[in-house]
């Protein structure tokens, strides 16, 4: 699998620079070049795996000390690809050479900037998409430090998308098909809120909608990677799920 996906030639490319002098220009940007030929190589590995995950619950069902296993394995795959293409990222857009680019490490919470519209727009395409209709989008923001400033938070931009981006779809979903019969649909709700509790900084973000909730015994299931209330996406029918 490792082969098949290239990792084997991602570490030998790498290898390559191993002696190498880093204080050398030419030899930074073929590095540069080279970690960003490797991030671009594992474009799918994500959807691949999700697709795997997919064939594997239907093959197997639903066994409690596999799906532990597989758990296991997924936390921690997943969190080192995030930071591995996180230092890709900030090293390859920090060279003299870089395009210009957002900054990588701020979030203003005022609703004409990205990521918080970007990952509702997103989400609600797709929800007009499948069902021809898409609940508002109503933000409140509580500055409890300073209540004359806008909140303005240090984050990923990309991994905040990718949240806030499946939390907008689950809340769609939920919101319209338990409010098919209804002649509006209710709007969903965001919280962004700064304050101290503990005596530190803390900058929650809160989602709320009216999609009549999860029932308590699931609770305990929904980080799981095999479990889902979506149906099985058909092979070859294009277009990204309204819910993972």
């Amino acid at each position: 699998l490792a082969r098949s996906w290239g990792y084997v030639q991602s570490l030998l490319d790498i290898m390559e620079f191993l002696d190498r002098d880093p204080e050398d220009q030419a030899i930074l940007g073929q590095f540069t070049d080279a970690l960003v030929t490797i991030r671009n190589r594992h474009n799918e590995v994500v959807p691949t795996m999700a697709q795997g995950v997919i064939e594997y619950k239907e093959a197997y069902g639903d066994d409690p000390v596999s799906n532990q296993n597989i758990q296991y394995f997924l936390d921690r795959f997943y969190l080192s690809r995030i930071s591995i293409r996180m230092l890709i990222n900030q090293h390859s857009q920090g060279t003299p050479n870089s395009p210009p680019h957002p900054p990588l490490y701020f979030w203003g919470a005022d609703p004409s900037a990205p990521p918080l519209p970007d990952a509702y727009n997103m989400a609600k395409l797709l929800c007009d998409k499948y069902y021809l209709a898409s609940p508002d989008l109503e933000i409140e923001e509580v500055n409890a430090i300073s209540s004359q400033q806008p909140i303005s938070i240090v984050y990923v931009p990309s991994h905040l998308y990718h949240m806030l981006f499946e939390l907008f779809k689950n809340a769609m979903r939920a919101t319209v098909e338990s409010h098919e019969n209804s002649p509006h649909l209710p709007p969903i709700k965001v919280l962004v809120a700064l304050g101290l509790w503990g005596g530190h900084l803390h900058p929650p973000l809160q989602m709320s909608d009216r999609g009549l909730g999860v029932p308590l015994r699931k609770i305990e299931r929904l980080f799981s990677y095999l479990y889902s209330t979506a149906p099985t996406p058909q092979p070859g029918s294009g277009g990204a799920p309204l819910v993972g």
